[in-house]
This record gives structure tokens, C-alpha cells and sequence, in this order.
């Protein structure tokens, strides 16, 4: 009796291609971002660090968190412990008043402390700037090893977190139903030149501009390109 065929998980499931794009949808996905590009030239995170390893920490702890309650307990962490040594040194006890403010702190503070110990062991307490490497570490995944290798200008990817998604649906880029698949989508249309720095021109743009429930439309500076502005003009 012959076996079934192994259905494919969302692990393994590649999302559909993607069409090809008219000429006239080109042109108005590249105007879209040569105004961010006239507006910020080299876009950068919001938070705060000084070393590939204060990158990874801040990024790791940002999950389901602002970047601005992380800054707050960095500006605090990173002057007693910005290195992989001093990290393990304070301690998983040392570590959670530092970060207590920000959500989900205690299995951070266990993951941050776990990496700690691992950089010192397996890389001579460095941050390895290889993807696989990275996202093999304690507390990191895909997402922030995207976020920490894109701002760090070492490989172009687009993290797709909540402003980015928003974003990218009102403006047409993506109609991806998971962040994977938005994911997708953005980095086939995206112009190669412009990879490393769409990520963060979204994030801003979902930021502080189009934001969730009142986008602001009147100051938009892509006002004129977006296709969901019928939406909320006048509301």
C-alpha cells in the first residue's frame, strides 16, 4: 500500500510566488521609497548600543517591548555589564532588576545570561555575525538575528514586525497574510540598494506616522501613493 504524501508544514511551506510586477507598479514602489530615502539617508534603530553583542542584548529584550522601555534599562545594564564576561559575571540575579520593567523578563534574563555564557565558550567573547550562528543562540531568533546582521549592514533582510506589516498592507506592498510571507514579498520588490535600510524607513513610517488606529495622511509624505488613504482622510 503506497504511503500518503507528507503534507508540508509552515516550517517547510514556501509561500506562493510572487507576480510580476507593470511597469507603472515599479515606478510607484520606487518612488515610494526614494522619498523615505529623501526624507532619512541612513535610517538606524532606535535602540541603543555600542557593540555587536550590546546589539543583540537590546534586540533580544525589544520582543514585545518599546524600544524606548528598553533603552531605559540598557542605559542602566550597559554601563555595568556591555560585555559577554561582565554579563555572565552579574549574573541571572544580577541581571532581572536591570530589565525588570521590561515584559517577559525573567525567561530573557535566562536567555541573555545563557548567550553570555556561550559567546565566551564557543567564540571568544564575540558576537558571531553569521546568521546561523546567531539565531542558534539562546533567545534569538530569525527575527533579531535579520534585525542585528541588517543594522550592522552585514545582510540585507527585512524583519517584519507589527508597524512593518501594517505598513506594508496599506501601502500595497504586501497582501501576505503571516509576517513570513510579507517578509517575502518586500524582499523581492524592494530595490537591492535600498535592502539594508527599508527595514527601518517602515518601521519609522509605521511608527510615527502611519500608525494604527489615526494614521496621520495630512503629513504623509507617500500620501499620494498609497492606495488606502481613501480610508482615513477625513475621519
Amino acid at each position: 500500500m503506497a504511503k500518503p504524501p507528507k503534507r508540508k508544514t509552515k516550517a517547510n511551506r514556501k509561500p506562493p510566488p510572487r507576480k510580476r510586477l507593470k511597469p507603472a507598479e515599479q515606478a510607484r514602489i520606487a518612488e515610494i521609497f526614494a522619498r523615505f530615502e529623501a526624507q532619512e539617508s541612513d535610517p538606524r534603530t532606535e535602540l541603543d548600543y555600542e557593540s555587536p553583542f550590546t546589539l543583540v542584548v537590546a534586540v533580544a529584550l525589544s520582543a514585545q517591548a518599546t524600544d524606548v522601555s528598553v533603552n531605559k534599562a540598557t542605559d542602566r545594564l550597559f554601563k555595568v555589564a556591555d560585555t559577554p564576561a561582565k554579563m555572565l559575571a552579574l549574573g541571572e540575579a544580577g541581571l532581572k532588576p536591570f530589565i525588570s520593567s521590561i515584559g517577559l523578563y525573567n525567561s530573557k534574563a535566562k536567555n541573555v545570561i545563557a548567550l553570555s555564557r556561550i559567546l565566551i565558550e564557543d567564540y571568544g567573547g564575540e558576537a558571531p555575525l553569521e546568521r546561523e550562528k546567531l539565531q542558534a543562540l539562546p533567545g534569538v531568533g530569525r527575527k533579531t538575528a535579520s534585525v542585528v546582521l541588517n543594522e550592522l549592514r552585514i545582510e540585507p533582510a527585512i524583519a517584519v514586525d507589527t508597524h512593518v506589516f501594517r505598513v506594508s498592507h496599506r501601502l500595497g506592498l504586501s497582501a501576505g497574510k503571516t509576517p513570513d510571507q510579507v517578509e517575502h514579498d518586500l524582499m523581492a520588490i524592494v530595490p537591492d540598494n535600498l535592502k539594508t535600510r527599508a527595514h527601518h524607513w517602515l518601521i519609522l513610517h509605521g511608527r510615527y506616522v502611519c500608525v494604527a488606529r489615526r494614521p496621520k495622511c495630512e503629513g504623509c509624505v507617500v500620501a499620494d501613493l498609497c492606495p488606502s488613504r481613501h480610508l482615513f482622510i477625513g475621519k
